[in-house]
């Protein structure tokens, strides 16, 4: 009776821990954490820190919300400076390149096992770097197919496209042109880059599905320009997924349905001008609060037919510990706070996103345009970019060019590759 009365008392330990068993530092003074973020609005974040403050009255917790033009430079002068925030909220590409800037989380606090078990899959490849995590997420976005409905069913088409083949016949039978040839209904907004909103974001996803092999092993170059074996036969995958991609711009191409004249990609969308936009999860309310009366649907992502594989791209941002915090313990402890499941769910449902969170999947997988983002976490990829701005400019480079027909798709991929490959070298 003894020995069962110990046991339970052991087991009862331990499930106390796991719900509330946050590693709490040594608590001597009055603490001031500042916590900087981009796109986050304090109401997203005002319940949590009301009840951190009720559990942990010493600690005081000031949000800044930080503009995004601004944001990086204002962390890199803070970093010279000696000075900034206590925690910060990275991107979930920024590690390569601002590592520097980051205390790890301890192991006491998490191990790496438990963040595997907490988190979707493409987290431990961005946070995550010689067993060591960086940061922790509260969500996870990624690229869904916006589709408009009355469109779709004016032309007889019932569902959104699962695949590109079918996303490539629909927007063939629903870009209609005038009797001069000129497109007065687009199909689908791809084929450019300025105009297009996450133009580079699309590309990386069509390398990524195409089997793309964006950087060797090692992350210290570039081989997006490099063959891969397929079916054990050298494929340019590369060079595939830009030419699908630009074709959608191409006059020559059957599939032309957009060029460097039409709207923002996002307006044509919400203005009826477009049947199929590809976007991220934050853009449902631009279009809900621009055009309330458009009647349009969020589908996953088409994947590459007979691939096997399913991949989404991801995009987020993750709150970490700044290199120059007074007090990185209780910086990192609230993290773990904000991202436990009843916290993070406060978010989610304040700031209308997609979780990081395993368990939250299942809760938002059949909510209303938002459940596609929801599922899609558990597919994402992303890849290992040294300078996520630069590398973003080279391959909207890279996609101009082709459409301008300065180059052909080899002789920009290889442009691109070495210019990229320059930075990995510094």
């Amino acid at each position: 009776m003894i020995f069962l009365t110990i046991i339970f008392i052991i087991i009862a330990i331990t499930i106390f821990a796991v719900i509330f068993g946050l590693k709490k530092p040594k608590q001597t003074q009055k603490i001031n954490l500042e916590f900087w973020s981009v796109y986050d609005q304090d109401e997203y974040f005002i319940n949590i820190i009301k009840e951190y403050k009720r559990l942990y009255p010493s600690v005081t917790i000031t949000y800044v919300k930080k503009t995004f033009n601004d944001y990086e430079k204002d962390l890199i002068d803070a970093f010279a400076a000696g000075r900034g925030p206590d925690i910060w909220s990275i991107h979930n590409t920024w590690l390569p390149k601002h590592k520097n800037k980051i205390i790890p989380l301890s192991p006491e606090m998490m191990t790496i096992q438990s963040f595997k078990d907490t988190f979707v899959d493409v987290t431990f490849q961005d946070l995550v770097n010689n067993n060591q995590i960086y940061g922790l997420p509260l969500f996870v976005d990624t690229l869904a197919l916006y589709w408009n409905k009355n469109i779709f069913q004016s032309n007889g088409i019932a569902e959104p496209p699962q695949t590109w083949d079918d996303f490539v016949k629909d927007a063939k039978l629903l870009t209609k042109k005038d009797d001069f040839g000129n497109i007065i209904r687009v199909g689908a907004s791809l084929g450019t880059a300025k105009n297009i909103n996450r133009s580079t974001d699309i590309l990386g996803l069509l390398m990524l599905q195409t089997g793309t092999q964006m950087t060797d092993l090692e992350n210290t170059k570039v081989i997006f320009n490099k063959f891969v074996s397929l079916n054990g036969q050298p494929f340019a995958a590369g060079e595939e997924a830009l030419r699908f991609y630009t074709d959608f711009a191409n006059p020559q191409k059957e599939v032309y349905t957009w060029n460097s004249e039409m709207d923002y990609s996002i307006d044509a969308f919400y203005q009826g001008e477009t049947a199929m936009m590809i976007n991220y999860s934050h853009h449902i309310d631009t279009i809900k609060n621009k055009a309330p009366y458009l009647n349009f649907g969020v589908a996953t992502i088409p994947q590459i037919a007979g691939s096997g594989n399913n991949i989404a791209y991801a995009n987020y941002w993750a709150p970490a510990v700044f290199i120059n915090s007074k007090n990185p313990g209780w910086a990192w402890h609230f993290i773990q706070f904000m991202t436990l499941k009843d916290n993070a769910l406060k978010y989610l449902e304040s700031s209308k996103r997609p979780t990081a969170r395993r368990d939250l999947v299942d809760l938002q997988k059949d909510k209303l345009h938002l459940g596609v983002f929801a599922r899609q976490s558990l597919t994402a990829k992303s890849w290992y970019q040294i300078d996520n701005v630069t590398i973003e400019t080279i391959f909207s480079d890279m996609i101009e060019t082709v459409v301008l027909g300065q180059a052909t798709i080899k002789q920009a991929i290889e442009k691109s590759a070495n210019q990229i490959n320059v930075l990995y070298r510094k």
